[in-house]
């Protein structure tokens, strides 16, 4: 059986090599200049060995194609499979269409020569896999005219112009001979140049405060999709480099003991989306449910009150402060004496929120729901790589783990001479006084506790540079 396997490696990697070696020839020769022998000279192989693989130079043309394209729309599937808007996928798209291009330019010069006839048996199959590219972009435009991002286009002649942009693009960096680095400034333009032809929000330039910033986000990739978009609209290139990865508790024991007497919490606090999902979770493996005319719910910030509503837990109490402190302050003004408040949380809170409550007489049941670790070094590489190659201005951190954790991943021996080319920005005073402690200067921190909070006060401090 293995006998066989490596036979059938071999084979494929022979065949690679063939449509390698042609796909050169074509990209430098008209198609009627490219002959069999050709191919096998290039690769030093019996001109024989050529036509067991391929029965003719039509099929050798189109298999160059057909496997590219496949491999391209496979890709470009997976990547916009795991976006979440319009906004993203645009991105995704633009971005990966044209490093793809750049990457196989030979294919991409014999894609623009298209110097063949169509009519024959091969380009049936050429012609479906061209429209699933262009049904792919559709989707994204049509998807972003209905969420409102985008203006009320014309699909199809949008469709045209993103592709004849991109293709330029790829063109115009074939021709120049662009390097890696430079590679990615020209993705970033192209991408700044759709979008600008789509976003509503362009009409008016105030919406693009953040044109030419490229920003570093360190949470987890589901926490960063949303702040990533946000910053998008605001025209920032963004970065999401994880560095923090959720994992379900060591052990349930201790939640599963509280909430199987749920008549007895009268308070029940969520300080992150996290715990809100880690809860019901839970309580669904578990099948209990509170009652919450008994409980009240105390949500720690917007995020987490919507998360709350979308899982259909009704939110009695937001504070105006989205910090321990702000919690105990708006619980002080509740009769705390004995009565039972139920944290499900982070495995690394922090005391100051059980420790607050219960000197005002409360009876705390503080258990970790979630635990956050480091990533893996097979899932954080992609990321590593793509900042290694990026020229940032500004690092969010919004948690003193996505700081030490950044430290840890990226190696960072002296942080004072790492960060003292980029600004950094902190969601709170525990995650500043966390970097601070590294001597690293914190440019930015909002006065709410937020993303929302936090994105409003890096538009101000670039908008404040500019004057």
């Amino acid at each position: 059986m293995q006998i066989v396997e490596k036979k059938e490696i071999k084979k494929q990697k022979k065949r690679e090599k063939i449509i390698n070696a042609a796909a050169e020839l074509f990209s430098r020769k008209n198609y009627h200049e490219v002959m069999m022998e050709d191919v096998a000279k290039l690769i030093s192989v019996a001109k024989g060995t050529v036509y067991n693989y391929f029965t003719s130079k039509e099929e050798l043309y189109f298999s160059i194609m057909q496997s590219r394209m496949e491999k391209l729309i496979s890709s470009l599937k997976e990547k916009i499979e795991s976006e979440e808007s319009s906004l993203d996928s645009l991105r995704s798209f633009t971005t990966h269409l044209y490093m793809f291009m750049m990457k196989y330019r030979n294919f991409f010069l014999i894609y623009q020569k298209g110097s063949l006839n169509n009519h024959n048996i091969f380009s049936a199959d050429l012609e479906a896999l061209e429209q699933q590219l262009a049904d792919i972009i559709t989707g994204i435009v049509v998807r972003g005219k209905a969420e409102g991002v985008f203006r009320n286009v014309d699909e199809k002649f949008s469709v045209s112009l993103i592709l004849g942009s991109i293709y330029g693009a790829v063109q115009k960096g074939i021709e120049n001979k662009i390097g890696d680095e430079n590679r990615k400034i020209e993705r970033d333009k192209v991408f700044e140049f759709v979008l600008h032809g789509l976003y509503a929000g362009f009409n008016d330039i105030s919406a693009l405060p953040l044109k030419g910033k490229t920003i570093v986000i360190t949470r987890t990739i589901e926490q960063s999709k949303d702040t990533a978009t946000a910053l998008t609209k605001l025209g920032a290139n963004v970065i999401v480099f994880p560095t923090l990865e959720i994992l379900p508790p060591e052990s349930w024991r201790k939640f599963d003991e509280i909430v199987s007497l749920p008549d007895k919490i009268d308070f029940i606090i969520f300080t992150s989306a996290h715990a809100v999902k880690m809860f019901n979770i839970r309580c669904n493996e578990l099948n209990i449910k509170l009652n919450f005319n008994k409980t009240k719910v105390v949500s720690v910030g917007t995020k987490t009150s919507s998360v709350c509503g979308k899982d259909n837990i009704p939110v009695h109490i937001i504070p105006k402060k989205f910090s321990a402190e702000g919690v105990v302050e708006v619980l002080s003004k509740y009769n705390l004496k004995n009565k039972v408040v139920f944290i499900p949380r982070s495995a690394i809170g922090r005391e100051e929120l059980p420790r607050g409550l219960k000197d005002l007489g409360a009876i705390i049941k503080s258990v970790p729901v979630y635990n956050v670790s480091l990533p893996t070094k097979e899932n954080i590489k992609p990321y590593i790589e793509e900042l290694t190659k990026s020229q940032p201005d500004l690092f969010i951190f919004t948690s003193p783990s996505t700081f030490e954790n950044f430290l840890q991943i990226e190696k960072v021996s002296n942080p004072v001479n790492y960060f003292s080319k980029f600004d950094v920005a902190a969601i709170g005073p525990t995650t500043r006084l966390s970097i601070e402690k590294k001597k690293v200067t914190v440019n930015i921190m909002p006065d709410e506790y937020t993303i929302d909070g936090l994105i409003k006060k890096i538009t101000n401090y670039y908008n404040n540079k500019k004057k």
